[in-house]
């Protein structure tokens, strides 16, 4: 037996791979995971009683099968609406081209090595204090509708500033700020919360706030935790704990913030 695969049935194989790869991502850690497992195996059951020839269970289990679609958008709803979320704002890219860019790389990194020292400054300050922060650092993905709720700033980054905002006093403190194009875009902004549920305990509601809002964009987050002083960065859902504000410097060089 020969078996004749074209260069169409390779592209199909690794499509296949590529969007149950990501549907894993969407769904690891949620209880939405073992859901998933049940329902691959039941499919597997039906492929299996129909290469069998198994009739009456084979009927049944098409019958199963053939709603299973509605049934699916009503237990994977969240998962199904994350995804639309990634495709339509995670791969959106929020900045426009222009002739003036061409000419500006070494100004733009060199406002990018400010901007990084002047959030390294400020976790690093507010880390000894444990002064608790959340701050979301915007690359492609927009983060205006994550604002609404917010107070809009548009401000310059600094150290100092970012300080008075999450001072503890502050009307601003609570909630996140959004960094785009670097500007402070807006404080005390409410951002998703992950519904992971596998999370460690010592996750409070800044670090489930973090992984919500990086899984639902391609932003980079820093939280400064109010417990123990702690800076973590989350980003694409996975969570570095304890980073040193060195650590967290080359981050942000890392990605030009």
């Amino acid at each position: 037996m020969v078996l004749n695969i074209s260069v169409i049935d390779v592209i199909d194989i690794i499509l296949v791979a590529i969007i149950l790869f990501q549907l894993y991502k969407l769904i690891r850690g949620t209880a939405a995971l073992s859901i998933f497992i049940g329902i691959f195996i039941i499919y597997m059951f039906w492929l299996i009683v129909k290469a069998l020839n198994m009739e009456l269970i084979g009927a049944l289990m098409g019958q199963v099968i053939g709603v299973g679609v509605i049934a699916l958008i009503v237990v994977f709803q969240q998962e199904v609406r994350r995804f639309l979320l990634v495709i339509g704002n995670r791969y959106m890219n929020r900045r426009r081209f222009s002739f003036g860019k061409l000419f500006s790389s070494v100004e733009e990194e060199t406002g990018s090595l400010i901007e990084a020292e002047e959030i390294v400054r400020a976790a690093e300050s507010m880390a000894s204090k444990k002064t608790g922060a959340l701050i979301v650092i915007g690359r492609k993905s927009s983060l205006d509708i994550y604002s609404e709720g917010g107070e809009r700033i548009d401000a310059k980054i600094s150290a100092e500033l970012l300080e008075t905002i999450f001072f503890k006093n502050s009307p601003l403190h609570d909630g996140a700020v959004l960094i785009e194009d670097g500007k402070i875009f807006a404080a005390r902004c409410p951002l998703p919360i992950t519904d992971r549920v596998s999370l460690p305990p010592k996750y409070g509601m800044r670090h489930r706030a973090a992984i919500g809002i990086s899984e639902h964009t391609d932003s980079l987050v820093v939280v400064v935790s109010e417990e123990s002083g702690a800076i973590t960065v989350a980003d694409a859902g996975d969570v570095k704990d304890n980073i040193t504000p060195n650590e967290l410097r080359q981050i942000l060089l890392k990605e030009k913030i």
